[in-house]
């Protein structure tokens, strides 16, 4: 919680669709050009980054370096029980991470646990993703 009269952080972040779909960060890099690259597929990638990021940033306040970095994510887009919508109803990451030094095993759970809790895309999700990690 933020202290009363303390402003938080604010990260702010902009996208450019352009004319057939294209679509690029504001500095013009190209973000999944191509009719492949889904809104969907593009949820999923943000996920993985994000889920990584915040890996990274709490292994570096651990003093522990992150080596390696390889996964996927999977979802499930169907009608909710709950209003009959379609909507994001499962979504499963898969991580490989390598983490130098090895942390023990209470150590590397905590660490894994607020990679999870503060990646931002994860937290803005109704549904809550599944995490299954390997790390060593």
């Amino acid at each position: 919680m933020t202290p009363v009269g303390t402003k938080a952080k604010e990260f702010r972040h902009a996208v450019d669709l352009t004319e057939g779909g294209a679509v690029r960060t504001e500095d013009g890099t190209p973000l999944g050009d191509g009719p492949a690259w889904t809104a969907e597929h593009l949820l999923l990638a943000a996920l993985l980054r994000c889920s990584v990021a915040s890996l990274r940033h709490h292994a570096r306040r651990a003093q522990i370096e992150v080596t390696r970095t390889t996964g996927s994510a999977a979802s499930l887009f169907t009608r909710r029980e709950s209003d009959g919508r379609f909507a994001l109803t499962e979504v499963e990451l898969v991580l490989d991470v390598g983490l130098e030094p090895e942390p023990g095993e209470d150590e590397r759970s905590e660490l894994l646990e607020k990679a999870e809790r503060d990646c931002f895309i994860g937290a803005s999700l109704t549904v809550k993703p599944t995490y299954r990690w390997s790390a060593g």
